[in-house]
Parts: C-alpha cells; structure tokens; sequence
C-alpha cells in the first residue's frame, strides 16, 4: 500500500470480489454498495451481459490500433448515435480524456478559445479538465491553468448570459452537477445555455447511460446539445470514455488532430455495447421509480435537510458532516459517497432491488438517529 503515490484519502477497506449490489473485503465482510464504484457499475457487478461480451471479445482480439478499424467500436459508435439522435463517436479511457477531446474539438470547430463553466462544476483532473472545474481547491495548487475560463453559479440565467463574451466557443455544463453537491440544472437554464452563441457540452460522465432514468440526462430538460461526454458507467466498470459530436456539427475534426492509442479499446468496446443494449425502456422505468421511492424514504430520516437529484444519482443535505456518515455507514455494512461537506450523495447500481432499497435506507436512519 506504501508504493502507491497518496493520491486518494482511502478508506481502510480492500475490495476483493463484487456480485450485483454486493461486494466483499479482504476480510470477507460484505458490503450494500450504493456508491456502485463512484457511479461506475451502472449495471451492478459482474453483470451478465458486459460479461459475457468482455469474455467473448478478450478470446477473438486485445488490440489493433486506432489504424484499423475494429468490429465493436464500430458498434458501439452506432449504438450511441441511435440513442443521441445522430452522432459521430471518439472513444478514449476515461472521463477526463473525454473532456480534454471536447475542449480541443470546440476550439477547432470554432477558432474561439474561452469557455463558460459553473462553480462547483467538476470535469476531471487533467490540466484542461481541471481548468474547467469551478471548485478552486482542486485547481489553486496546479495554477496557473488554461486561461479564458469563466465560472457562473448553477441555474443563474443572468450571469450565464453576463458572461457570454465573443470569445466563448465552448458552454461546458453537468446536467446534475455530482461532485459538486448533486445539483440538477433547471430546463430553463440548459435552454438558455442552448441559444449562446457557442457549442453546448453536455458533461454525462456522472449523470448519463440510463443514471437519471432516461439514457442521456438532457432528454428530461428537452435541450440537444453538439457535444455530450460519456465515461464511468459506459463499460460498467471497464475503462472507456466517450465524447459525441451532433451530426450537425461533426466536421471539425481531421486525421491527426486528436487521437488515443487504447481509445476505443476492443474489449472495452464490447462490454459498453452490451451495457447500452442492455438499458432498455424497462430499466429505466425502474430506474424512475425506485428513485423516487428513495427520495420519499431520505425525505423522513432525522437530520436530512433536502434531498436533490433524479433517478439513482441523489443527494441528501444534511445537518452534520457527510464524511461521519460515510465513515459510520461503511461500519454498518453500507458503502455511500460524500458530494461535498454535508451532502451524501447515493449512486447504487440500476439494477438494485426495492428490497436493498429498504436495507439502505434502514442503516441510513440508525447511522443519521444516532447522536441527532
């Protein structure tokens, strides 16, 4: 454990084996995860179908270079243009890299280099992501980043458009900001992001490929971004990160402009296309009404000030520190995520039962009833 660089506050827990909702330490204790891997195993743990085509795939090819054309990328490309409503695919490793290729995507398609992002926005780690990031501790001690960044509160119309200047090429917005405390943008304001003069990205990375219960969070605003940034859940727990461009303005691009050696990845690949064959109108259904009998449940317990998100990524405001909570439920058998100083943000698998809803929600009240 000492050979690793202290990039990450972990807890004193190693994850060995995981199963749907469920996963198990290396002293065999089992676990309720309703972090599903920072809202990575969308499907749950070794899901059949990801599985399944991971296996296949990892038996027929590993690797072909992005020289050469391979059959689930392909695929996968196809599949996600199907659900956006038409759309041209890069594929990379991870959310980041999504990001920095819509960040080098809009500058070219425009010649404009400013962006307009919100405060507590988060969109990675990577020096152009992080630019973006309007969270000034992740980004004050890697300063000075990329300029012509603009920050403005969520859901303030007025300041959006106040910052609008002629060199914003790029509106970079979360849909439901997560780490940022789990805010959901009103419709008003996506609709008003819609009509500056400058690409809209819509970052999915935590929010998309079936979390709110529709397969893009913006079909429940009504606004079609240009671009939209996919990771995390896409390979149900395999590394793979996405960036759609509308067919509309899809031509920005040339050969040799951005690129990826394991982008695109042909196990990876596989595993996404089964996870979005696999988010089917009755999954998402499910996803509805399962959160919203999580948020009526969250709503009752002692100490939880407001609950705030869609579908299975939610937030619950609470009175005392969020990382006590984290910390207490984790002893308890229950595995929940932080999304700020007092929000406790819940990200559990699609797949998760109503009978685990209730287990969670029953050590949420005893860890929340105590000293309240």
């Amino acid at each position: 454990m000492e050979r690793l660089l202290p990039t990450y506050a972990r807890a004193p827990v190693t994850i060995v084996r995981g199963e749907g909702t469920r996963v198990w330490d290396a002293e065999g204790r089992e676990y309720l995860d309703f972090g599903g891997g920072i809202a990575v195993v969308g499907l749950g743990h070794l899901h059949p179908a990801p599985l399944a085509a991971a296996q296949a795939q990892l038996d027929r090819l590993w690797h072909a270079s992005n020289l050469y054309w391979t059959e689930p990328q392909v695929e996968l490309a196809t599949l996600l243009s199907e659900r956006f409503g038409g759309a041209r695919a890069f594929f990379c490793n991870s959310g980041a890299e999504a990001v920095e290729a819509a960040l080098k995507y809009a500058r070219k398609a425009t010649g404009k280099p400013g962006i307009l992002a919100l405060e507590g926005g988060f969109h990675g780690r990577t020096l152009g992501a992080l630019s973006a990031t309007g969270q000034p501790g992740k980004r004050d001690p890697f300063a000075p980043l990329l300029p012509g960044v603009r920050f403005v509160p969520p859901n303030d119309v007025a300041a959006l458009q106040a910052a609008m200047h002629d060199d914003v090429g790029l509106v970079l917005l979360e849909p439901i900001l997560g780490e940022g405390g789990v805010i959901p943008l009103a419709s008003e304001f996506l609709a008003a992001a819609r009509e500056l003069d400058a690409l809209l990205c819509l970052d999915e990375i935590q929010c998309g490929v079936g979390r709110t219960g529709t397969f893009f969070a913006f079909e429940q605003a009504g606004v079609r971004p240009d671009l939209v940034t996919l990771a995390k859940a896409l390979g149900n727990g395999l590394p793979i990160g996405a960036l759609l461009v509308a067919d509309e303005v899809a031509d920005a691009f040339a050969p040799g402009d951005h690129g990826s050696t394991f982008g695109g990845n042909p196990v990876a690949c596989a595993a996404a296309c089964a996870v979005v064959e696999a988010i089917d109108d009755d999954l998402l259904a499910r996803v509805r009404a399962h959160g919203a009998t999580l948020v009526a449940e969250l709503a009752t317990l002692p100490g939880v000030e407001e609950v705030r998100g869609r579908g299975l990524l939610l937030g619950a405001v609470l009175e005392r520190s969020a990382a006590e909570v984290v910390d207490a439920c984790r002893e308890r058998g229950l595995l929940v995520l932080s999304a700020g100083e007092r929000v406790l943000r819940l990200a559990p698998p699609l797949t998760v039962e109503a009978s685990e809803l209730e287990e969670a929600v029953a050590v949420l009240a005893d860890v929340l009833s105590a000293n309240a």
